[in-house]
């Protein structure tokens, strides 16, 4: 990714080019995708789109490619791109350092004055390492400051549409909803998805500020975006209260909704908002309007009462004329569910089109197909995470959890795709954490494993950090399961984005894991 100070000269350099454009399968790289499609046809730039879901098809398409790619710098571009030697030193060149010559015989004087040279030497050297440090340092820290590492490549396309005097409200949409997705997978910390939702605020402000007359001569057909607080229950507005609360990872794990008891607690918390069950379990939009009105305040109280303290969330909405509201969560959930859809009839080409195309406002009804998908998913989810709790599925493996699904497992394909079997993981950990007794095991990573292929004999397999009140969880898994495979000569394949994401043959399990082990412990 480009500097900021850069983005704006290399956008103005492409436009006379045509232009190819790589993207991702995860849905801040479609709404990145999307804002630069709109900054193109604003241009009348011409572009290729080639989707890529890891690096082999990556790596394919930039052969197929290979003759329109250029390499797009002016001559009077100063890239200063550091030498070799400024942030690198051999092992050899180490080893010389510190190793000192063979006494040879010869007399004490002689001696003496090598001696004295190499102390001279070695001075000179640890001199000119500190100064190699030093430059190395300053190198680094000029390159960390412009790197977009954990940062929502929608908002980095959306600042480059503002720099230009280019952004409109469906550009601004689009980085709320690649923010959103970025925080939901928790590709970045709650702090920083805070600070970038307070400068999307500011946008939200200047893009849909209207004075009452404007405000009662809007179309039928408008698009208004609003900052709102609203609660952290998925698809609620879109499905029933009681589907909600127990499909969503935070309210199912706090109330372990997998036992009995935990059926009971909220059954408990829904008498304890005064809501009818009636009520509860059919379609938020017909819920009484009085009820809907302070809703929002009554299940806040009710989750303070119950250890729920973050039940509300700092998010935006669109309102598509008077009729269709998603939340920003909503657009994420549907639209990860279009690209990661099980179907088999269809590519992973097309199910990459139909998601793109869920997030235009001209495509809702791929957005609400979108929403049903989703639905399922996450109901899936919930059941598998109730099954693997109830069975003892998660074991210890020492250094880390271990939960593998079988192949004859109920909607166990759906999980066979990265980013869905990435949230249940999750969201799995997030519920054995509530529900063991055993302090060790809370402070654990997961690695999980679901089938992928039962014709190849291959398995998805994810690895996830530790569950922890920490802001920055790091994850290790990519480098860990590289060297465990080269121990092993395990037949893995590295081809997903997320180097926390492999896919195994299920018949080196056993050895793979086992070095695991050994490489964690």
């Amino acid at each position: 990714m480009f500097v900021s100070d850069f983005r704006k000269e290399f956008y103005e350099l492409v436009q006379s080019q045509r232009v190819l454009l790589f993207v991702a399968s995860d849905v801040d790289a479609l709404c990145a995708c999307k804002i630069l499609q709109a900054l193109f046809q604003c241009d009348h730039v011409q572009y290729t789109l080639v989707p890529v879901s890891g690096w082999q098809e990556l790596e394919t398409a930039f052969l197929e490619h290979k003759e329109q790619i250029k390499l797009l710098i002016k001559q009077d571009d100063d890239l200063e791109v550091p030498a070799y030697d400024d942030i690198f030193r051999d092992e050899e060149e180490e080893d010389e350092e510190h190793s000192g010559n063979d006494s040879d015989g010869s007399e004490p004087s002689e001696k003496r004055t090598r001696l004295e040279e190499e102390i001279v030497q070695q001075t000179m050297k640890r001199r000119q390492r500190r100064e190699w440090e030093a430059r190395r340092r300053d190198i680094l820290f000029d390159y960390e400051q412009y790197e977009y590492h954990g940062t929502s490549s929608a908002m980095v396309m959306f600042d480059l549409a503002w720099m230009m005097s280019k952004d409109l409200n469906d550009m601004l949409w689009w980085a709320i909803v690649g923010l959103t997705d970025q925080w939901i997978q928790d590709k970045i910390t709650q702090m920083k998805y805070v600070t970038d939702v307070g400068i999307l605020q500011r946008h939200v402000s200047r893009h849909n500020h209207r004075n009452e007359d404007e405000e009662n001569t809007l179309s039928v057909d408008c698009t208004r975006i609003s900052f709102e607080y609203d609660l952290r229950l998925v698809l609620y507005q879109h499905w029933s209260l009681h589907d909600s609360l127990c499909n969503t990872s935070y309210t199912a794990a706090r109330f372990k909704l997998w036992s009995v008891h935990g059926q009971k607690r909220l059954q408990e918390f829904l008498a304890d908002m005064g809501l009818p069950l009636k009520q509860v379990k059919q379609k938020f939009q017909s819920m009484d309007i009085s009820l809907k009105e302070n809703l929002r305040e009554m299940i806040e109280e009710s989750a303070n009462k119950f250890g729920m303290k973050d039940m509300r969330v700092q998010t935006f909405s669109i309102h598509f004329g008077f009729k269709h509201k998603f939340l920003a969560s909503d657009v994420v959930f549907a639209t990860m569910s279009l690209m990661e859809s099980p179907e088999k009839d269809s590519s992973g080409t097309d199910h990459f089109i139909q998601a793109l195309d869920s997030l235009s406002r001209s495509n809702l009804d791929k957005l609400y197909l979108g929403l049903e998908l989703a639905k399922k998913q996450l109901r899936a989810t919930q059941q598998t995470i109730a099954s693997c709790l109830c069975t003892n599925l998660v074991i210890s493996q020492g250094p880390f959890l271990y939960c593998s699904l079988m192949e004859g497992t109920p909607d166990v394909m759906l999980f066979s795709k990265p980013a869905s079997l990435s949230l249940l993981s999750k969201h799995l950990l997030k519920s054995f954490v509530c529900s063991t007794k055993n302090r060790r095991c809370k402070l654990l990573p997961l690695v999980m494993a679901a089938p992928l292929s039962i014709e190849q004999g291959t398995v998805t397999v994810v690895g996830i950090p530790p569950e922890t009140d920490g802001s920055d969880r790091k994850n290790f898994f990519g480098r860990a399961f590289e060297k465990a495979a080269e121990s092993t000569s395990s037949r893995t394949l590295h081809n997903h984005f997320d180097l926390s994401v492999i896919e195994l043959k299920a018949e080196d399990r056993s050895k793979f894991l086992d070095a695991l082990v050994s490489l964690l412990s």
